[in-house]
């Protein structure tokens, strides 16, 4: 049976409320914090972070590895007040130290957790992580030739990037780069004028003058 066309006055039916969007998922970074002995936990950004002592730092990787096998990265952050060259650092001054981080993750599940942990300036030693995450090797290696960690127990601390003989660790703010003392820091992108093909008149307005018609 055919159907009529609603007559104008006819009640419009009310379209379907919208579904709420879906909540997100409990932070785990307490979960985290709470099988490798942290001291502490952030989840900024949906990003779990535990912070471990030194002394911890290769007994919490060992009780995460159980729930989180695979080894992303490591590296550090030197949080430094002053630099050798460039622009000063900008704000408050902060608690001078270099932070080591590693990143673990399970990438069946979905969960990931940075794991952080802070040496002083003229401590820079660590014990390896190879022992746990075979994985860690070559970028402990890294971290020592950019920021002159010494990471104890390693099973092969030579050099990854930097020929022997080099000196200084170029990821350190106290290093001089070249590259900084020639242009300020990160330095900004400097865009020229593409030349002219040849025939081709320079972009602007065209030129005027005096013509005789056809």
């Amino acid at each position: 049976m055919p159907v009529s066309a609603p007559e104008a006055g006819d009640p419009v039916a009310a379209p379907p409320p919208e579904a709420p969007p879906p909540e997100a998922p409990p932070s785990r970074a307490a979960h985290w914090a709470a099988l490798a002995g942290a001291t502490g936990w952030t989840d900024s950004f949906r990003t779990a972070k535990v912070r471990v002592p030194r002394e911890r730092w290769v007994e919490a990787h060992r009780a995460l590895k159980e729930h989180l096998p695979f080894f992303a990265w490591l590296s550090a952050i030197d949080w430094a007040n002053e630099v050798a060259v460039g622009d000063p650092v900008e704000g408050d001054p902060v608690e001078e130290r270099v932070e080591v981080i590693s990143r673990l993750s399970d990438v069946s599940a979905g969960e990931a957790v940075i794991v952080s942990t802070d040496l002083a300036p003229g401590d820079l030693i660590l014990d390896s992580l190879t022992g746990v995450y075979a994985a860690a090797n070559w970028h402990e290696r890294e971290a020592s030739d950019m920021f002159g960690i010494r990471f104890e127990g390693h099973p092969n601390p030579v050099r990854i990037y930097l020929p022997d003989g080099f000196e200084g660790h170029p990821l350190r703010k106290s290093f001089p780069l070249l590259a900084r003392e020639v242009k300020p820091w990160p330095g900004a992108v400097e865009v020229a004028p593409l030349p002219a093909a040849a025939g081709e008149q320079p972009p602007g307005p065209a030129p005027t003058g005096e013509g005789g018609g056809s």
